[in-house]
């Protein structure tokens, strides 16, 4: 097994402190630096004039206001995203001056009220999120994910040399950076493997790649997790960053199951594994994790952060990073 980089279980602060700030907003990525996350992940996509933004999806309505522009109004239309139609404003229909004309907003406002007071973000570029960490007193990195990368190439949109150039801009080339770079498609991660030697990382979710899916390979989520699958993405990646229900399955009721082999068999290959995605609300905990019957209540996701560390995982995406650096370090004691 190839030894990891980093001594301990890193904390993604996923989408910035998203529990606490609308996410991927420089106030997210700024609670999280202050909550001693170790990386903070901005997701990304590009501008009309091809400039890298943080947002989760090219499709903007949930995320900021920019169904109150009329200005803008001429701009929803309907698109076939990854296989799937989406209506809606797409991000490289926008320059990224229009975009900076727009506010940011909580894409969960039942589960996350709180939030819904922070009206003044702005959507921000990737470059703005690596001049917020060249000011931080502590060593924090950047864990950065093409979004839709097959599709945006389609559009004469490619990401990756876009992606590369702004992490050496910013200094970061080596394998020994406090970068990981991540994608649910394999194309791409491959791609940037000729082009870097920063880390990467395979996400694998409950369905296959897209872009493995749009070529016909027949690859399943199967055929990723099983110990031949994880050699070959060995292969090209440094790491894995599984669905944290492909570690620890959950039945019919919600009640969490004994985990699987797959943090044994990543390891074995040479992978580490960086698990998401981990909140405290009852919604998104396993029925033995949580408390009452209000749904967007706080359970006790403690619990479910001590089961996960204590399965070996390498890292842990949260939208608390406070909580999960917590208790990672209540589990070294």
């Amino acid at each position: 097994m190839t030894a990891p980089l980093d001594a301990k279980p890193i904390i993604i602060a996923h989408r910035g402190a998203s529990g606490e700030r609308p996410e991927h907003t420089l106030a997210a990525y700024k609670r999280a630096i202050e909550q001693g996350a170790d990386y903070i992940e901005p997701d990304l996509v590009m501008t009309k004039d091809n400039v890298l933004v943080i947002r989760h999806e090219n499709e903007i309505s949930g995320t900021t206001d920019v169904a109150n522009h009329p200005e803008f109004a001429d701009r929803r239309t309907a698109k076939t995203i990854d296989g799937k139609p989406v209506v809606g404003w797409f991000t490289e229909d926008f320059t990224l001056a229009e975009l900076k004309t727009l506010h940011a907003r909580e894409r969960l406002p039942q589960i996350r009220p709180a939030n819904m007071g922070w009206l003044e973000e702005r959507i921000a570029t990737l470059d703005e999120a690596l001049a917020l960490l060249r000011g931080t007193k502590r060593r924090v990195g950047i864990y950065p994910e093409t979004k839709h990368p097959s599709y945006f190439a389609s559009i004469g949109k490619p990401m990756e040399k876009a992606l590369v150039e702004a992490l050496a801009r910013a200094g970061f080339t080596g394998r020994d950076d406090p970068v990981f770079l991540q994608s649910f498609e394999v194309t791409n991660l491959k791609a940037l493997r000729a082009m870097t030697s920063l880390r990467l990382v395979q996400l694998i979710g409950d369905e296959p790649p897209w872009d493995q899916t749009e070529a016909g390979s027949g690859m399943t989520v199967a055929d990723m997790v099983s110990p031949d699958g994880l050699k070959a993405i060995a292969g090209y990646a440094d790491a894995i960053g599984p669905y944290k229900l492909l570690i620890e399955p959950r039945d019919a009721a919600g009640q969490a199951l004994p985990p699987t082999t797959l943090v044994a068999d990543a390891h074995a290959a040479g992978l580490q594994v960086h698990a998401w995605t981990f909140r405290r609300e009852n919604i998104f905990l396993a029925a033995g994790d949580r408390i009452g019957e209000d749904q967007a209540a706080r359970g006790d996701a403690a619990a479910e952060y001590r089961r996960f560390l204590g399965y070996g995982v390498d890292g842990l995406f949260s939208d608390f990073p406070a909580e999960a650096v917590a208790a990672r370090d209540m589990a070294e004691r």
